[in-house]
C-alpha cells in the first residue's frame, strides 16, 4: 500500500470515528432523553393506580390517557378524556391523576387537561382491558 493510500485510509477512518464520537451535546441530549423516558415510565406506573369506579380496569389500560408530555423542568402535562361526559368521576378523577404523577420522584407539577376529541370507545382500550372486562377471548 502506498503512503498515499495509507494516508486516505487513515484521514477516512479519522473521519468516520469523528462522525461516531459524541460531542458533549449529544450525550447531553441522549442522557436527558434517557432520563426523560425512565421518568415515563414511572409516571405510567403512577396513572397505572388510577382505576374509574365503575369498570375494573386502570385508566391507562382503558385508553383514557391520550398525551403524556415532561417538559424541560420536569413538569408533565397530561390529556386525558372518560368514558362519558356525564361520567361520575369527572370532578375527582383528574385530581386523582395530577396527584399520583406529582407524586413520582423527580416530577415538579402536573397540568391535567379533560379533551373529548378523538371521542373514546372501547376499540381504545388495551388487549389486556378487553381481556379483562371479557370483551375478547
Amino acid at each position: 500500500m502506498s503512503s498515499t493510500e495509507m494516508d486516505d485510509e487513515a484521514g477516512a477512518l479519522e473521519r468516520a470515528e469523528a462522525i461516531l464520537d459524541d460531542d458533549a451535546g449529544t450525550k447531553g441530549d441522549r442522557a436527558r432523553l434517557d432520563a426523560v423516558n425512565e421518568l415515563g415510565v414511572r409516571i405510567v406506573e403512577a396513572v397505572k393506580t388510577c382505576y374509574d369506579p365503575e369498570i375494573p380496569v386502570n385508566i391507562y389500560e382503558l385508553g383514557l390517557i391520550y398525551k403524556v408530555d415532561v417538559d424541560d423542568d420536569d413538569k408533565v402535562h397530561v390529556d386525558m378524556t372518560l368514558t362519558s361526559p356525564n361520567c361520575p368521576v369527572a370532578e375527582t378523577l383528574p385530581t386523582e391523576v395530577r396527584d399520583k404523577i406529582e407524586a413520582v420522584d423527580g416530577v415538579r407539577g402536573c397540568e391535567v387537561s379533560i379533551v373529548w376529541e378523538p371521542p373514546w370507545n372501547p376499540s381504545m382500550m388495551s388487549e389486556e382491558a378487553q381481556l379483562e372486562l371479557g370483551m375478547i377471548y
